[in-house]
């Protein structure tokens, strides 16, 4: 049985629109304090700007130099294309799926390195710092 991430309760399922049903398998409303919660369909995690596993969703996928002969592979449509499109191979650890997928690791996300503390920053509206 479902039950609510804010309260606890108990949720039940809820009538979806007409767009709703292209994009969510299932849509849960609380019954105490009414948040919704919805179940994306597995083809729109092939969409967006970082890898997932087509399966289950996760983030948390390895990249592949070799077919791996004993776990599974994703077969269809989608999974093709992306093939064709030059992507690497991936593997999910909780579904023991391959794929393959053009977009990048979630964890080889670039972020902004800060600078040293003892370090400083030149800027150039300092105007104790230009020496002319």
């Amino acid at each position: 049985m479902l039950k609510c991430e804010h309260c606890g309760g108990r949720v039940r399922r809820i009538h979806r629109t007409f767009f709703e049903r292209f994009r969510y398998m299932a849509v849960y409303a609380c019954r105490d304090c009414a948040a919704e919660k919805s179940f994306p369909r597995h083809f729109t995690y092939h969409f967006g700007p970082r890898c997932r596993c087509p399966d289950c969703g996760t983030y948390r996928v390895t990249r592949l130099k070799a077919p791996d002969k004993i776990d599974r592979r994703n077969t269809g449509f989608l999974n093709c294309l992306e093939r064709l499109a030059g992507g690497g191979l991936y593997h999910c650890c909780y579904c023991r799926m391959q794929f393959y997928d053009r977009r990048t690791l979630a964890s080889e996300e670039k972020t902004p390195t800060l600078p040293e503390p003892g370090k400083k920053v030149a800027s150039s509206s300092d105007p104790a710092g230009s020496d002319v």
